[in-house]
């Protein structure tokens, strides 16, 4: 089937059969502004940013929701759209304690650039009387704030659709309206897993990596890119740096991975920078360990086992490989084993 046309701005642009405008537009490098669209989920048209005005349409469609159909004539910039969009960032920086200034996700914050795009200063709405906004820190890897929560459910499709933990939804009605855990539990007490998929996928601050916090503001981080220590697949991350040291660890979209990473991998790098990590190698002479280089230690540990080998044979050596180092160096130590020592007395570490 030849690919369906549709007009965008004035101009004519293909698209492909099931596409919403959102997909049509960004193939063409047309950039509509959205907060719940997030890749890999089911497009939910909730925070109504991507509104757009489609010709024929009463109202103004949001365009993460709305399938592209043939002839179809879009204005993503129109004045009707930018002041719809504008009443809606308003009502949103009015709906919360978006304190931009102290705020972690000051930089990041996809509120906040959007703000400071359609030139939002200081919204005509006051702020709810009394509300009583949650706030929980009460575990070591996740902070939920729900006085900057915008309800785009990202969070929760992020949960649902791409993890498939389902430890998150969307609870109560009207006003009271929020993200719960099951039970509306802390997310200690729930099924969450700690992935932290929510932390990535949320826009704005209302959650955060608990142990990023003070440490480096965004523009002052460096990304680098890796790959995870813990486990065989080989998930991509970007390690942020600051004096270089770790900040935090987010998932790179990149595959097999696609963005997505454990709680190991997100969370579990504190051993990089631990006291107790050994950075120098060290031999025992008379009960008592010294510092030694590289090449003195290795050519020690190789002296050693060539000894052992050749006096006692090789089924006395054992090796032992780590579940925190890549595959290639896995096999390489396990070739060491059986091609150079001369024994299948291999084993693994993978129990963690």
């Amino acid at each position: 089937m030849p690919p369906s046309m549709l007009t965008i701005n004035g101009a004519r642009l293909t698209f492909e059969s099931g596409q919403t405008i959102l997909e049509a537009a960004r193939g063409a490098a047309i950039e509509v502004p959205t907060l719940c669209d997030y890749k890999g989920t089911i497009p939910s048209g909730a925070c109504r940013v991507c509104v757009v005005e489609v010709q024929g349409a009463r109202t103004l469609l949001p365009a993460c929701a709305t399938a592209a159909t043939p002839g179809m004539v879009v204005q993503t910039e129109s004045p009707r759209v930018v002041a719809a969009r504008r009443m809606v960032i308003e009502l949103l920086l009015a709906s919360g304690n978006h304190q931009c200034l102290v705020c972690e996700a000051n930089g990041e914050c996809e509120l906040q650039a959007l703000a400071y795009r359609y030139q939002v200063e200081t919204p005509a709405f006051a702020n709810p009387p009394d509300t009583p906004y949650y706030y929980e820190d009460d575990n070591s890897m996740i902070v939920r704030d729900f006085s900057k929560c915008v309800m785009c459910g990202r969070c929760v499709r992020a949960c649902n659709e791409r993890q498939v933990n389902q430890a998150i939804a969307i609870g109560y009605r009207g006003a009271h309206n929020k993200i719960v855990a099951r039970g509306d539990y802390p997310y200690i007490n729930s099924d969450c897993v700690f992935c932290g998929e929510c932390v990535q996928a949320c826009p704005v601050g209302a959650l955060l990596d608990k142990q990023a916090r003070g440490r480096g503001r965004p523009w002052e981080l460096t990304r680098v890119r890796t790959t995870c220590p813990y486990c065989g697949v080989g998930c991509q991350m970007d390690v942020l740096v600051k004096d270089n040291r770790i900040v935090k660890v987010t998932g790179a979209d990149a595959v097999p991975n696609d963005g997505k990473l454990c709680v190991k991998g997100r969370f579990g790098w504190n051993f990089v920078h631990h006291s107790d990590r050994l950075t120098t190698p060290l031999i025992k002479e008379n009960g008592v360990f010294r510092e030694a280089s590289w090449d003195e230690a290795l050519n020690l540990v190789a002296s050693r086992l060539r000894e052992i080998r050749d006096q006692a044979g090789p089924d006395k050596i054992g090796g032992w490989c780590s579940a925190r180092v890549t595959n290639e160096e896995n096999y390489l130590m396990q070739k060491l084993m059986r091609a150079v020592i001369g024994t299948n007395h291999v084993d693994h570490c993978a129990r963690l």
